[in-house]
């Protein structure tokens, strides 16, 4: 019994954290939309190891007191990159306060895209 209403109550948080998880395949779909920024907050090091094409690398720190620059984020559709997913919530949750419009994660981050053998940048 508790382990089923763990996995609701993981279900249910899931669903009202106002982003979404999406596989590679999905994430495509919706970089695919020429108005869809992604935002990569991996630390630098890792983001000049390879980064989804047209990515912007931007600290995480930076989310805490967005600045005129975020703001402009608002209305927007942003899908949010890390390392392995983690660290994107946390970004993720600062945009939906933000107001961005629509707001999701890479799934397993740019270690599950570079292991599905998507292509990446050093640029």
């Amino acid at each position: 019994m508790a382990a089923f209403l763990m996995l609701v109550w993981t279900e249910i948080s899931r669903r009202t954290q106002g982003f979404r998880e999406l596989s590679a395949g999905e994430a495509i779909a919706l970089m695919n939309d020429s108005d869809t920024l992604i935002v990569d907050v991996s630390p630098a090091a890792d983001f000049s190891n390879g980064h989804i094409v047209g990515a912007r690398n931007v600290a995480l720190s930076r989310f805490a007191n967005p600045d005129p620059e975020m703001r402009k984020w608002q209305g927007r559709s942003v899908l949010v990159v890390c390392k392995n997913g983690q660290t994107a919530r946390q970004a993720a949750a600062a945009l939906v306060k933000l107001g961005a419009a629509s707001v999701a994660i890479l799934k397993g981050g740019m270690t599950q895209w570079k292991a599905d053998h998507y292509p990446v940048t050093r640029n």
